[in-house]
């Protein structure tokens, strides 16, 4: 069709149709923003929204308490720990220092050294009872930091099998919540298509094309690119019926629009040739010549061939002669491109040559 455009018309079309993918652009920014903010009009759920808040409340606290005896637990038995080896070691010196003297009392015999062997025998033992009861306290630590342990654990397995049971119900809320959204966008984006379907189809060759076309254009991405990514699938099901749904549908409206198109043609096949050349639109019949098809029945022509003058097809005029000079011209050309002539009958001057005005 470029070929058959003036030259500023060619480039005015070629601006038009900037302006429709700047406004399909626009338009496209527009409708993105509007459906990424959808999913707000849900509330954000979490995991507390499906849990009793006071079970899990006192679950969390009694963790917390036992983490923080545990770790009570565990500093003291650090301390526990570090007295009792104190005490090991003082009873330790204490025990080496009195086998030192037992073996210096064996070998004098001294009768006057008995009270001092009852004194440290009795410090001796006052050590090693020391060293039991630093031992006992760190036992009585270690079995308070296990029960802290075990205590914590046992919280936090009931909370997580709360947590569990909650998870079921969130995932399926969320499914839910998707399918809400989508039904949203859904309803948003659809009857866009529906317009613009009508638009294609009524006002697509209107003066305002650009619009139209630039509407038609988001539309389409509105549908297809910010819809379809969010169609929700259970299993693959949903995508793949409304695929077959979609194709069908489609199909349908094609085969219908070919048989329509068809049954049309064979109509305007059976018309004389002068009223088929004048149903013809100038444009669309120089579109469909510089592509080497009839006009009429647009089947492939060979129209180099200078003894071809009615299409081998349908029978439509393809060549013709000019009325003043002879010269074989395009039938659907408005004027002779030998001599300038008018092709309309009613414009045409008399054979002869004579200098008459026409009457129009």
């Amino acid at each position: 069709m470029a070929n058959t455009l003036r030259l500023t018309e060619k480039w005015m079309h070629r601006g038009l149709w900037l302006v429709a993918f700047v406004f399909a652009g626009f338009l496209i920014g527009l409708g993105g923003t509007v459906v990424g903010d959808l999913p707000k009009v849900e509330k954000q759920l979490s995991l507390d929204d499906f849990m009793d808040a006071n079970a899990a409340t006192a679950l969390r606290n009694a963790i917390k308490a036992a983490e923080r005896a545990g770790q009570d637990a565990q500093i003291a038995l650090e301390q526990a720990q570090l007295k009792r080896r104190a005490a090991q070691a003082d009873s330790a010196a204490a025990r080496e220092t009195f086998n030192n003297w037992l073996s210096t009392r064996h070998a004098t015999q001294l009768a006057e050294q008995d009270p001092e062997l009852v004194s440290r025998t009795r410090a001796l033992d006052a050590l090693k009872e020391r060293e039991r009861a630093a031992g006992t306290a760190v036992e009585a630590q270690q079995q308070a930091a296990l029960d802290a342990r075990q205590g914590a654990a046992r919280e936090r397995r009931k909370l997580r099998e709360m947590e569990e049971a909650a998870q079921v119900q969130l995932n399926a809320e969320y499914r839910r919540v998707e399918l809400r959204v989508f039904l949203y966008r859904l309803a948003l984006t659809l009857p866009l298509l529906m317009a613009a379907g009508w638009l294609f189809a009524k006002k697509r060759k209107s003066t305002y094309w650009p619009f139209v076309w630039g509407f038609i254009f988001f539309a389409l991405f509105a549908f297809f690119v910010e819809l379809v990514p969010y169609l929700p699938s259970y299993g693959g099901y949903v995508r793949y019926i409304v695929g077959i749904v979609v194709t069908a549908l489609v199909g349908r409206q094609a085969i219908i629009a070919l048989n329509r198109y068809l049954e049309k043609q064979k109509l305007a096949e059976q018309l004389p040739d002068a009223q088929r050349r004048e149903e013809l639109s100038y444009d669309t019949a120089l579109k469909r010549l510089s592509k080497s098809v009839c006009p009429g029945c647009e089947r492939a022509v060979d129209l180099k061939n200078a003894e071809i003058d009615f299409c081998p097809h349908c029978g439509i005029g393809l060549f013709d002669h000019c009325f003043k000079c002879t010269t074989r011209k395009s039938a659907f050309a408005r004027f002779c491109h030998a001599c300038g002539t008018t092709a309309d009958k009613k414009l045409q001057l008399p054979r002869d040559g004579a200098d008459r005005v026409p009457t129009l």
